[in-house]
C-alpha cells in the first residue's frame, strides 16, 4: 500500500500525516493551578498540540472535575488542539484504573466537546474497541497507542502491532519502544518506513525512548512518523528533547530538502520487518 493512500487526521489548523510532522507538547500539573501555568509557559513555543496527560491529575477518578478541567484547557489554549492521554502504570503511566473506570473517563472526555483527540491503549482490547466506537460517536479522532518500557520488540511485531491499531479503527496508530542499543533503533525506523510504505491507511507516529532513540524524535518522519513529541520543561517519557531544538532541527531538514523517499522512486531494500501475518 502506497503512503499516499494514508488517510490525513485534521484538527483545528493541524494536519497529522500532512508531510512535515506535527510537533505535540505535553503537560503534566496535578492541580488546575499548575495546568494553568503550564499552558501559560507555553505561549514561548511553538506546539501544534497540546497533550494533557490526565493519569498525572490528583483528582484523576472525579470524572466530572476532569471534564471541567478539559474545558478550562480547551479555553486556555484557543485554537491550539488539545489531545488527552490517560497513560495507565501497565504503559508507564501514572493511572491505576480498573477497565470500565478507564473506558468511562476516556468516554467521558470524548463526549465533553473539549477534547479534540483522545489517546487509548490498544491492548485494552474491548474496552479499547468501545472507545473509539464513543470517540467516533462525538466526532473525536482516537490515536491507539502502545509502549513497550522494557525492550524493543522485533520489527515485524511493530508493524503487527500498527496494523493491528489501525484495524481497531483508530485514526492514528502511535507505538513507543525502549532501545537497548543502535540495532533496536534501526529497528524501530525500519518497522516505521515498511508500515508507511506497504500497509498504513492512517498516518502513524513512532519513537525510540531514551537518548539512544533522540534520532527517532527528530528524523522520524523521514521514516513515515507523523508526529513528534517534545517537552517545554518536565518531559512526560525518557528521551523527549527541548520543544524549540527539536523545530530547530526540523527547520534545518526542511531547508536541506530531507524528505521522505516516495515508495516508487526506488526498490525498496530487504527488510525483516515483512507482511505481518493475518491473525498478528
Amino acid at each position: 500500500m502506497s503512503s499516499s493512500t494514508v488517510r490525513t487526521v485534521s484538527i483545528g489548523d493541524v494536519t497529522i500525516g500532512g508531510g512535515i510532522p506535527a510537533v505535540i507538547v505535553p503537560v503534566l500539573g496535578a492541580s488546575v493551578a499548575e495546568l494553568q501555568e503550564e499552558v501559560a509557559g507555553l505561549g514561548r513555543h511553538r506546539a501544534d498540540v497540546v497533550e494533557w496527560r490526565v493519569d498525572h491529575f490528583a483528582t484523576l477518578t472525579d470524572t466530572p472535575a476532569v471534564v471541567a478541567t478539559a474545558h478550562e484547557l480547551s479555553r486556555l489554549l484557543s485554537a491550539t488542539p488539545l489531545l488527552v492521554t490517560c497513560r495507565t502504570s501497565a504503559e508507564g503511566g501514572a493511572a491505576e484504573l480498573e477497565p470500565g473506570a478507564y473506558r468511562d473517563l476516556l468516554a467521558a472526555l470524548a463526549a465533553s466537546g473539549a477534547v479534540d483527540l483522545l489517546d487509548v491503549e490498544y491492548l485494552r482490547g474491548d474496552v479499547a474497541g468501545a472507545v473509539v466506537e464513543t470517540a467516533h460517536r462525538h466526532a473525536v479522532p482516537v490515536i491507539a497507542s502502545n509502549h513497550d518500557f522494557t525492550a524493543t520488540p522485533p520489527a515485524h511485531e511493530i508493524v503487527a502491532r500498527l496494523c493491528a491499531m489501525q484495524d481497531l479503527g483508530a485514526d492514528v496508530a502511535k507505538m513507543a519502544v525502549m532501545p537497548r542499543n543502535l540495532a533496536d533503533v534501526l529497528a524501530l525506523l525500519d518497522a516505521t518506513r515498511v508500515m508507511s510504505e506497504e500497509h498504513a491507511r492512517v498516518p502513524i507516529v513512532t519513537m525510540a525512548m531514551g537518548p539512544l532513540g533522540a534520532v527517532s524524535r527528530i528524523a522520524g518522519h523521514l521514516f513515515g512518523s507523523a508526529a513528534t513529541f517534545a517537552a517545554a520543561g518536565t518531559a512526560s517519557a525518557p528521551g523527549q528533547l527541548d520543544v524549540d531544538d527539536v523545530r530547530t532541527v526540523l527547520e534545518i531538514l526542511e531547508r536541506a530538502g530531507a524528505r521522505p523517499v516516495p515508495d516508487d522512486a526506488a526498490p525498496a531494500p530487504h527488510s525483516a520487518a515483512h507482511v505481518p501475518d493475518a491473525g498478528a
